[in-house]
Order: C-alpha cells, then structure tokens, then sequence
C-alpha cells in the first residue's frame, strides 16, 4: 500500500514539475514576443523623433543598403567610365583624321579648310586639357585639424569633424569635399571647389565640339547611310544570285572593306556625336542655370526645402552665396578683368577658383560691380 502511494506521490511530483516548466516557457515566450514588440516600435519612434525628421529620413534608412550598394558600384567602376570616355572621344578623332580631313582638304576651299583645321584642333585642345584638369584636380577638402580663421556650420556626422559653410560629404569618396556639387562616375572624382570649373569647361566644349562634327558631317552621314542600305541590297542579291546561279549570270559588284568600313565609321561617328551632344548639352545648360543663381546641384535640393519651410512661415529665402549673374559667373570662371575672359576662359588655364572654399565673402569683382548701383 505504502508503495502505491510513494509510486502516486512521484507521478504526480513529475506531473507538477512538467506543468511548471511548460509554463516557463509559456512566459518566456510572452516575454520575448513583448521585447521584440518594444524593440520595433523604438525603431520606429527613432526615425521620427524630432521636429527635424521627416519621410525623407524614414526613406533614407531604408534605402540605406541601396545606397551602399550603388556607391561601392560606381566607386568601382569609375575607372571602367573614364577609359570608356577616351575610347569613344579618341575613335571619333581617329575617324576625323583617316576619313574626314583627307575629303575636306581634297573638296572644301582653302578658306574652309583653315577654319576647320584651326577650330577643330582648339576644341579639341580644350576638350582634353579640361578634361585631365577635371580627372587629376582635388575637389578640396576642409583641413582636418580645426582651425581658428574657419568658420565650421555644423559637425559631418560620418568625419565627426567642422564642415565649412558650402561642404558636403561623399559617401563614394569617404570625405568631405569643399562646395561639393556631385560624384561624377565618368570622371571617377568629385565635383568640387577646385574641379568646377574644369568639369563645367569640358561639357561646354565636348557639347560644342559634338555639335560642330554633327552639323559639318550631315551631309556625309546621309551620303554614307544610303550607301550602307546599298551596300545591303547588293548582299542580297548576291547571296539570290549564289543560290540560283547559272552560267549566263554574273554576281552583282561588292563594296571592298575599305569602302564599307569608310561609310560604317562616318555613320557612327555622327550618330555618337548627335546622341552625346544632346545627352551633354542637356546637362551642361542645367548647370549654366545653376551657375547663374549661385548654386550646387545639392544646394538646389537644399534651398527649395527651405524656401518651402520658410514660405509657410510667411518668410523670404534669399541665398547668401548669389551674387547676382555676371557676377556669380565671374567667381565661377575666376574673371576679374576683360583680359581674364579671353586668357582663362577661352585657352587652356590653370587658374585656381576664388577663395579657398573655406569662407565665402562678396568677392572684390563683385563688390566693385555693385558699388556703383549702392551709390545711387
């Protein structure tokens, strides 16, 4: 009897044992449920937390591992961008000089030949000097040890380090850049104070130099398209003629490879010249529109957002960094004179910007410009 009992006494002992730890799991369970519930909604608070955060912010955390990957892609692949530029820019003048100088020194009057031995070859120049000027120049980055003559705006959140007024950081490069404008993957640099300039020349005189060979080739295009439609008609009667051919029939004539290669390099020449020349002067007048207000390309996105946030206020943004047209133009360029228009803007110089890119103050140019106007 006592034996039945201690045997009941130890099941029910282990019954009981059994019914607490499944409990415990229960509300261990619960428990981690609850913490992953907190968890969540902390990130959620965190991304809205204060009057500063937006949608944009929320829309920036979660494209963050696009980000990462587009950046390390262009990071990587910029130097793929750069060959890719010469290779095109250097066939085009390939062609130029097998195919089209020998016709026009052959057809074209004496007059016309100087003017397109001349502007040709000064374009030309001025394409590749802005160019390497562009690839080869640093952007500029604000010193690294602070420093009392500069006046840091904020603290870079990735540096932990003063940005002056102007600065941004890349996050392709892994640095600040001094009035940073954008990364560009075709010159596998940024954009910046002591680059602008170059980068700006070389779309200017590419988009002119690209228009000159479309506007001077059109007639040669369409002479070389219809002899490529000719050229495939011939294949196929030729190919007609193989299939069924009899001893009282002759093969049509062919083309020789020299012919064929002439006329396939023209009509690509104009059509890289055509399509370039649109997709690059696009791009070069929307930064002359920025030039001319005073403006990055970031600083537009910037600016806008706050003309919005300070409209609903029922305030006025005005940009501190406009100094009017010409004159945004003249610290763009590094004019100050007459002279300067011609021997830095029109050949090749090695001019640095205005300022540092440190501070920005009015520059003397324009401080001269808008004396007389202060004075009336």
């Amino acid at each position: 009897m006592r034996s039945r009992q201690r045997m009941y006494s130890a099941v029910m002992r282990f019954f009981l044992k059994c019914l607490r730890i499944g409990q415990r799991r229960r509300f261990w369970l619960t428990r981690h449920v609850q913490q992953l519930w907190l968890y969540g909604r902390l990130c959620m608070r965190s991304l809205v937390y204060n009057s500063f955060a937006d949608g944009d912010t929320a829309l920036d955390a979660l494209f963050e591992p696009i980000y990462w990957l587009v950046d390390h892609v262009t990071r990587w692949f910029g130097v793929v961008f750069v060959a890719l530029v010469i290779t095109l820019t250097s066939s085009v003048v390939v062609i130029v000089y097998v195919c089209l100088l020998p016709l026009v020194l052959q057809t074209y009057p004496l007059l016309w030949v100087f003017w397109h031995f001349i502007y040709g070859h000064w374009n030309l120049v001025m394409i590749v000097f802005h160019y390497y000027m562009a690839i080869t120049t640093q952007p500029g980055c604000p010193p690294q040890q602070s420093k009392s003559d500069v006046v840091a705006v904020s603290i870079c959140r990735k540096c932990i380090s003063p940005k002056p007024a102007r600065t941004h950081h890349c996050s392709i490069c892994n640095r600040c850049i001094l009035k940073m404008d954008h990364h560009c993957p075709w010159l596998n640099n940024c954009v910046g104070h002591f680059n602008h300039r170059y980068f700006f020349s070389f779309m200017l005189f590419m988009t002119m130099g690209c228009i000159y060979s479309s506007v001077s080739g059109w007639d040669l295009f369409w002479e070389a398209y219809a002899a490529i439609e000719k050229m495939k008609l011939l294949d196929k009667e030729r190919l007609h003629v193989a299939a069924n051919q009899t001893y009282s029939q002759t093969p049509p004539p062919t083309f020789s490879f020299r012919q064929r290669a002439f006329h396939k390099s023209i009509v690509y020449a104009w059509v890289l010249c055509s399509s370039v020349a649109l997709a690059l002067g696009a791009l070069m007048i929307w930064h002359s529109v920025l030039i001319t207000r005073g403006e990055t390309s970031i600083e537009r996105h910037i600016n806008r957002k706050e003309k919005r946030r300070l409209r609903l206020k029922g305030k006025v943004f005005r940009n501190p960094y406009n100094y009017g047209p010409l004159g945004n133009w003249k610290v763009f360029l590094g004019v100050e004179t007459q002279r300067h228009w011609i021997t830095r803007f029109l050949l090749p110089s090695t001019h640095p910007p205005y300022g540092t890119g440190l501070n920005w103050d009015t520059p003397p140019c324009v401080a001269e410009q808008k004396a007389p106007l202060l004075a009336i």
